[in-house]
């Protein structure tokens, strides 16, 4: 059976990988001319991510390359003093099993895991998929295959191709990320700076992998703005207007714009499809059901929905309509949560007044002042919330495997 997978960033290549596990024919197209470095952020790895991770033997490269940010050292607006953050105790309330680490880094480790049993043609994208399966492409040769599968990001090619007009189905968080490279000596490895305002939040941060640091911003929208995706200086306008003059600290960070080799700014929009699949079709990861960025685990939900469609695929001995309602049976539940979540923490993770960042810096620091054993037991009982990841459960698939 032969499979197109449209996207190499992280759903693409996991998904790519299991389905070479058992014994797919895989193909994975990318539209970028090699594996994306275009800087990025850091993302996180929950519990079930880390498991199957496990599973394809590329934790240890993953653990490796890790972030290692443990301290976060919070200016509240208007503030005198920092607030000290103890980062470690933060991560334990949300997660026995995480791990932070660049999202350009995680994309390599999963593409090395399985590149030696999938084709990869870069440089490419779909422009047409047929109802028999005809696939054509910008530069390459029309070509069929038996299932395409969209992993290519909350702007799918493939999504619009193939749902025309239920593609942009989606509801606005309130808010925006950006992210852009700043040289290294700006920042402290093992160590994050954030400036807290009412509406932004920008924060500066560095890793052992790294030979530079990454300034992100958040900042809060009532209404969209109104830009192109890939207009890249309307994008850095409208930061600069949204974030200047927080702090000279932050002002300095913005003086890099221009400088920056990477640059990365979207809507903080979560999708609300309510199928993933049309036909042959189907979508995984932030194609199919992105939570929203920065805020809804969007990685470690793309990781376990690539796990699960691979393995409906091979439970379903190739037919795919059978595994595609199998696999949105089982990410339904998964997907709902993460959406619930999303909303909460776009409303909480920004405040919009000056109490809102006071109540936000003060419940940071009492965590981190907190025994870790204490705060771990309390989270434990919410799994709804800061548990949510980890209390996620999914079926195993080991025994389709093939050696």
């Amino acid at each position: 059976m032969r499979i197109l997978i449209s996207g190499a960033s992280i759903a693409g290549p996991v998904l790519a990988y299991w389905l070479a596990r058992y014994g797919f024919d895989v193909t994975v197209v990318e539209r970028a001319s090699q594996l994306r470095k275009t800087g990025g952020h850091a993302v996180d790895l929950f519990r079930p991510a880390m498991e199957i991770s496990a599973k394809m033997g590329a934790l240890p490269q993953i653990e490796a390359l890790a972030t290692g940010t443990s301290r976060l050292t919070l200016y509240r607006q208007g503030a005198r003093c920092p607030v000290r953050v103890d980062l470690t105790k933060i991560v334990a309330a949300a997660s026995d099993r995480h791990v932070e680490i660049m999202r350009d880094d995680l994309s390599e480790v999963y593409y090395r895991a399985g590149r030696d049993h999938v084709e990869y043609l870069f440089g490419d994208c779909i422009t047409g998929i047929s109802c028999d399966g005809l696939v054509t492409f910008e530069h390459g040769k029309p070509r069929r295959f038996d299932v395409v599968v969209g992993a290519d990001g909350l702007h799918s090619n493939v999504r619009r191709l193939a749902f025309g007009a239920d593609a942009g189905r989606s509801r606005f968080l309130g808010g925006y990320l950006a992210v852009h490279s700043v040289p290294k000596t700006l920042a402290r490895e093992g160590e994050s700076i954030a400036h807290l305002g009412a509406g932004r939040v920008a924060m500066i941060y560095t890793a052992r992998p790294l030979d530079d640091a990454r300034a992100l911003f958040l900042f809060r929208r009532k209404e969209q703005l109104r830009y192109h995706h890939r207009d890249v200086l309307r994008q850095k306008k409208l930061l600069r207007d949204a974030v200047a003059g927080m702090h000279p600290q932050v002002d300095v960070w913005l003086d890099e714009l221009d400088r920056a080799p990477s640059f990365y700014f979207d809507s903080i929009t979560q999708l609300q499809l309510d199928s993933w699949s049309r036909g042959r079709v189907t979508l995984v990861g932030d194609a199919g059901y992105c939570p929203g960025p920065a805020v809804g685990g969007s990685t470690s939900i793309a990781v376990l929905g690539a796990y699960i469609l691979a393995g409906e695929l091979a439970r379903s001995g190739g037919d795919y309509a059978r595994a595609f309602a199998g696999y949105e049976q089982q990410m339904a539940d998964p997907v709902r949560r993460s959406r619930g979540f999303a909303q909460a923490m776009a409303k909480s993770i920004v405040p919009g007044s000056t109490a809102g960042v006071w109540a936000l810096t003060r419940g940071a620091q009492l965590v981190s002042l907190l025994p870790a054993g204490l705060t771990r037991t309390v989270a434990k009982l919410n799994t709804k919330g800061v548990r949510l990841y980890d209390s996620m459960r999914f079926r195993e698939y080991s025994e389709l495997t093939r050696s």
